[in-house]
């Protein structure tokens, strides 16, 4: 029980961090984002939720595994992983509620060099912890591609 508590308090975190952030992102993803200038690649609207459902649920499952152990380096990790909400959080306010593509291209870049340090630091002792973050920091590399785009064609 206290494993499956360990995990389900993480992802639940990592809800209510999506969560909160939509309060920042609404007005400006429904009056400022439709008019901007976008890559063809850009998925429509309601992959963006889908895939951070899933996003949010691996990222939990992630640091739960790691929290539920008796490792040494738990504290270093989960460290690693507060720091990687705090930068997923903020990017959402650069981004569309600063609407400042420029600003948010800086967080988003810092965001992706703790998802694979995170990624590479886990991976020897939380394999499972590790390949969790895998879609998170495709994800991520793919948002980069598109706030680029955003930063240099508006």
């Amino acid at each position: 029980m206290k494993k499956a508590i360990s995990i389900i308090i993480p992802v639940i975190v990592c809800f209510l961090t999506g969560y909160t952030a939509q309060f920042f992102q609404a007005e400006a993803i429904e009056h400022w984002y439709p008019l901007l200038n976008k890559p063809t690649l850009t998925p429509p609207n309601i992959a963006f939720p889908i895939a951070w459902s899933i996003l949010y649920l691996f990222m939990g499952i992630s640091i739960g595994l790691i929290i539920a152990s008796e490792s040494r380096r738990k504290r270093f990790f989960m460290v690693l992983f507060i720091l990687q909400l705090i930068l997923n959080f903020t990017w959402s306010i650069s981004f569309f509620y600063l609407q400042n593509p420029l600003l948010a291209l800086i967080n988003i870049i810092l965001l992706e060099v703790i998802l694979i340090y995170y990624a590479i630091a886990t991976f020897k002792e939380f394999k499972i912890s590790s390949i969790l973050f895998i879609p998170y920091i495709l994800w991520v590399g793919f948002a980069t591609y598109l706030n680029l785009y955003i930063l240099f064609y508006n």
